[in-house]
């Protein structure tokens, strides 16, 4: 059985609706739900989109994911119609954390929209109490000193654009750039990126290309580390130390 089929019988069963009654809601027959939830035809993309819509899930995830495998009441909503993030919880309710490996930042912009993609991501946790999604990311080249190329920024998910605060760091995820760390004032229809070391100048990013932003939360400094201890089992380690050296929140 194909995910979308997979999907479209769990979402319904999920609201405790019969095929009749879903079919209703999306204005179509109740033959042509069974047609695809026994994965005898795929729905059509008029129909993908009202499916979308009527469970607020992004096309992507009801292709490309199984959706049985998440807790929908720890998932928080994006923006109108899109990604649902899955929240992870440990067995002793703590959350935990996604960390974008160097190599994974690689296929993010592919992947950013697939939970799947996450699931083979190590995870970790803050030493800090967070209220909201949070990633891990790496940081590529020398354009925010004092961090360096291989260094980590912890990041809050910030749903909308006018939530940005001029002059605060970012976690940006563009559609041509792929995963960028600036600091960010929003210009309405662009994002002014600026870079803290004056040698790379200031450059402008359609709002419309920006796909994810995550504000600072912390950063883990790797200056003083050789690269044969730059493992993921290290900076993992290095991260979840991070008490001694930003304190904890209550």
């Amino acid at each position: 059985m194909s995910k979308i089929s997979k999907n479209i019988k769990h979402l319904r069963h999920l609201k405790s609706w019969s095929q009749e009654a879903l079919a209703e809601k999306l204005d179509i027959t109740r033959a042509r739900i069974g047609s695809y939830e026994e994965e005898r035809c795929d729905p059509p993309i008029e129909t993908l989109i009202k499916i979308s819509k009527l469970f607020h899930i992004s096309i992507d995830a009801l292709v490309k994911s199984d959706l049985r495998k998440f807790n929908f009441e720890t998932m928080i909503k994006v923006g109108e119609n899109r990604l649902l993030f899955p929240i992870i919880i440990d067995k002793e309710n703590n959350d935990k954390i996604e960390v974008i490996t160097m190599k994974a930042s690689a296929g993010y912009l592919n992947g950013y929209a697939d939970p799947e993609y996450f699931e083979k991501l190590p995870l970790m946790n803050l030493p800090f109490r967070i209220i909201g999604k949070h990633r891990a990311f790496p940081i590529k080249g020398d354009s925010m000193p004092p961090l360096i190329d291989g260094s980590f920024v912890i990041g809050k998910f910030v749903e909308s654009l006018k939530d940005i605060k001029d002059g605060n760091t970012y976690v940006l995820l563009t559609k041509d750039d792929g995963v960028v760390y600036k600091r960010v004032y929003n210009k309405g229809d662009i994002l002014e990126l600026h870079s803290d070391n004056r040698m790379y100048q200031p450059y402008s990013v359609k709002a419309s290309d920006i796909l994810e932003v995550w504000e600072f939360v912390c950063t883990l400094n790797i200056s003083d580390k050789k690269p044969e201890d730059l493992n993921i089992d290290s900076i993992i380690g290095m991260l979840n130390s991070m008490r001694v050296e930003i304190g904890s929140k209550d």
